[in-house]
């Protein structure tokens, strides 16, 4: 059994060109924790000034999502926005290409270096660019029967951030919690903590037993909403209390994940189990209630099939409340292999 415990990222808004070089330092910091060569770690900060120097010439509300996922050995790089958009994407990829009188050497230069891109726009819409690097010479991560991704995020202001998540995958099954710590800070972060340790430790137990075991567990803490999903085959089960979302989504299906009311770690009746069958080609979304929860799935159908992190910074970018910790998981069944 493989278990990925949440990394959460940190935001960095790109109003202009003088914001970038904070953005960069970070990234050449966070190389360093991770025990990178300089190389590696001078990589990874010019995929970062790329992007962020983009988002300062051409966006609309741009930000920079930055996140080292030491479970994976790599660097996690979003730059998302709201518009003005592209176009043409293939051709604004190709070095020499520029709208801005520049070189014309980023979007290029970013694939270049990067050992994974994947990047949508839209006219009108915006543009929403993940890169990911790692050491050169470090494996790629194994094949998964299951694609996902996820953008965590504390308000602004905070770095302790009260929203958590896990996925564990075993064989052909998948489990996933998403934990809303109650308010924002270090305490909000202890409870969602709290919420992942347990379930870590009984992912693919009852499920009943495991949320009264966490229940239990976060009476020494402010208190926690959770929901939690498994996946095996076509079938979903949930079950959680509180205002953590979910959702099934495909492109003619949207199915709601309802949980219990009350807070874990303070007051819940009782934990009911729903099954439900998954809808052709649905994937899941969690996410916290730092995220509206009408966004229109019919607006993020071209993003269904993409990696699963556009689709989570995309609706991070566009929902979320902007005074609360923010989260959005994604969890997609891979083809049968």
């Amino acid at each position: 059994m493989e278990v990925i415990r949440g990394w959460t990222h940190r935001a960095f808004p790109i109003a202009d060109l003088s914001f970038v070089g904070e953005a960069r330092r970070h990234v050449v910091r966070l190389a360093a924790e991770l025990g990178w060569p300089d190389h590696d770690g001078a990589r990874a900060a010019l995929v970062a000034t790329e992007l962020a120097t983009n988002l300062a010439k051409h966006a609309r509300e741009g930000q920079l999502l930055v996140a080292a996922r030491a479970a994976l050995n790599d660097i996690e790089l979003i730059a998302v926005d709201r518009g003005p958009g592209m176009a043409d994407v293939p051709r604004s990829m190709r070095d020499g290409y520029s709208t801005a009188a520049t070189a014309g050497t980023g979007l290029g230069a970013i694939a270049r270096q990067s050992d994974g891109v994947d990047l949508h726009s839209a006219p009108g819409l915006g543009t929403t660019c993940v890169a990911r690097i790692r050491p050169q010479g470090a494996p790629a991560p194994r094949p998964s029967a299951f694609d996902w991704g996820a953008v965590c995020v504390p308000v602004r202001g905070e770095t302790a951030c009260g929203d958590g998540w896990l996925l564990a995958f075993e064989g052909r099954r998948a489990a996933a919690l998403l934990a809303d710590g109650l308010g924002h800070g270090p305490d909000a972060e202890r409870a969602a903590q709290v919420a992942l340790d347990v379930f870590g430790d009984r992912v693919f137990d009852d499920a009943g037993r495991a949320m009264q075991a966490m229940h239990e567990a976060l009476r020494t803490t402010r208190g926690a909403a959770v929901l939690g999903l498994w996946m095996d085959g076509d079938e979903v089960r949930h079950t959680g209390a509180g205002n953590v979302a979910g959702r099934l989504v495909s492109g003619t299906a949207d199915r709601a994940l309802v949980t219990a009311h009350g807070t874990m770690g303070l007051q819940v009746r009782r934990f009911d189990l729903a099954v439900t069958p998954r809808p052709p080609h649905a994937l899941a979304v969690l996410h916290s209630d730092g995220v509206q929860t009408r966004w229109p799935a019919s607006a993020l159908a071209p993003l269904l099939a993409r990696d699963p992190v556009l689709l989570a910074a995309r609706i991070y970018a566009d929902y979320s409340r902007g005074r609360d910790d923010a989260c959005v998981l994604v969890l997609r069944p891979g083809a049968p292999s």
